[in-house]
């Protein structure tokens, strides 16, 4: 064991040593290392405040770069990696970067306390070389929250981005640094209450789970770190998944999309368009760039939370979840059967989740999904609804209907699925789907919505598809007002 977490920070080694590995970098940065630029705001990921950067190394002389919330990594999770704050942020001759720049001259700041973060925010766009699309851009700041004023200056300095992003614009120090960054190898850290492993192989993690039943798995921690960064646990053992091979496959074949447990959300979009398009659209809405860089569709699918947005997606795809463990090897469970009761699942206490296994609809397939929130992007969702019907001239031939917010557990809608199947896909047919809801689900009332509104939505959303399919040029969507 080892109390030396070793990292690149700003382009040079450092050693975050005597601390606890679960500690939160943000909490490192301002009260160890002192680089106060970060701020927290909300301490949940919402904020955009403590946006930092992790860069790896792509191309000789070019890096890659994600923004990420400092306030849900753990230190135990940066190690061998390369971050950057803004306080590393460097042009030309110790000059400011041309993102600090086009901020300051397009007035794109007021009170700066969000400011540092929407910089890290930009840097991380203008490294990916991205064009000045408005839809791009506002995805690029959707994790950033700013209250002083409106976003148009903002945008305008990211316009003016693009001409910089074509150029390297990695800061003084030269891009030589990136490939100096620590190699990951297995490690264990413990400091304070906590012990935090790291494995390297699913042998070593299968291990670790038979023998420490108890440990948190973590992955990118965006729903589990919020336990430490807002709740303020201290946990007494982590077990972070990330660096094992076999948890990070993706494969695409047969008609079926095989993802790793520590798949993050940023790369999965790369493999679902077109066929999975509206999985995209809705995962863009699920979490920020910085929550995307991080979270993964196995930490969703392992924490089992209700409202968890990818897990009615699965439920319609008639996904498959592959477990394993030391003793008994690999096992393969439905979907269907996985999610047991609120936050309780299948999952044995030596088990992992290696992969998701789900279905891609054929060309000809009626297949969506709707996100029903208070705010368009990045909030929690009172319901969320997936969709995959076979209609074969006309007539309803398989359909597959789940939803999340309804119920303990995200769930099918089998009274609805019932009503459809056999028959023609006609308005009537789908009123008595959305009847046939109110025997589906008892929904809770919450202070994201009453049981009756729930209901309401739910039947709507079917209300919706019927128009999505037979009346394509129908304004069914707000943005199209």
């Amino acid at each position: 064991m080892s109390d030396r977490i070793e990292f690149i920070l700003n382009g040079r080694p450092v050693v975050a040593a005597g601390i606890s590995p679960a500690m939160t970098l943000l909490d490192w940065l301002r009260a160890e290392a002192r680089l106060t630029g970060t701020k927290e705001g909300c301490a949940e990921g919402d904020c955009g405040a403590c946006t930092v950067v992790l860069e790896q190394a792509a191309a000789p002389g070019r890096i890659t770069c994600a923004p990420a919330n400092a306030c849900l990594v753990m230190m135990g999770q940066v190690h061998g990696q390369a971050v950057r704050t803004v306080e590393g942020l460097r042009g030309p001759g110790g000059a400011p970067h041309p993102v600090q720049q086009v901020l300051s001259e397009g007035d794109g700041t007021q009170c700066g306390y969000c400011t540092p973060g929407i910089v890290m925010s930009l840097y991380a766009f203008a490294t990916g070389g991205e064009p000045a699309d408005p839809a791009l851009m506002h995805d690029a700041l959707a994790g950033n929250l700013c209250r002083c004023t409106g976003y148009r200056p903002i945008v305008e300095a990211m316009t003016a981005m693009t001409a910089v992003a074509q150029q390297p614009v990695v800061p003084d120090g030269g891009p030589a640094y990136a490939h100096a960054v620590l190699g990951t190898s297995q490690a264990t850290f413990e400091g304070g209450a906590t012990r935090f492993d790291a494995p390297a192989s699913l042998d070593a993690l299968l291990a670790l789970r038979r023998d420490f039943p108890g440990a948190w798995l973590l992955a990118g921690g965006t729903d589990l770190g919020l336990r430490v960064s807002h709740d303020r646990d201290v946990p007494d053992h982590v077990v972070h998944v990330v660096h094992v091979p076999e948890l990070q496959v993706v494969s695409l074949e047969r008609g079926r999309l095989r993802v790793g447990a520590a798949v993050t959300y940023a790369r999965l979009l790369q493999y679902l368009d077109p066929a999975l398009a509206p999985v995209s659209a809705m995962i863009r809405r699920l979490g920020s760039r910085q929550i995307r860089a991080l979270g993964t569709l196995g930490g969703n699918v392992g924490n089992a939370s209700p409202i968890g947005d990818t897990l009615p997606v699965l439920l319609a795809l008639d996904a498959v979840i592959h477990l394993r463990s030391a003793a008994r090897g690999q096992r393969i469970v439905g979907v269907d059967d996985f999610f047991l009761g609120y936050r309780r699942t299948a999952l044995a206490s030596d088990e992992i989740i290696e992969a998701i296994d789900m279905k891609i609809p054929d060309a000809g397939d009626v297949f969506h999904v709707d996100k029903v929130s208070k705010r368009r992007d990045q909030d929690i969702s009172a319901v969320l609804g997936a969709y995959w019907l076979r209609i074969e001239n006309g007539t309803v031939r398989t359909a597959r209907l789940a939803f999340g917010g309804m119920a303990a557990t995200p769930a099918r809608a089998r009274g609805a699925e019932a009503a459809l199947v056999g028959q023609r896909w006609t308005a009537a047919s789908v009123e008595r789907a959305a009847t046939a809801l109110a025997g589906d689900f008892q929904p809770l009332d919450d202070w994201r919505g009453s049981a009756a509104y729930r209901l309401c939505v739910a039947g709507n959303l079917l209300r919706r598809l019927h128009l999505r399919t037979t009346q394509p040029h129908a304004v069914i969507e707000v943005d199209q007002l």
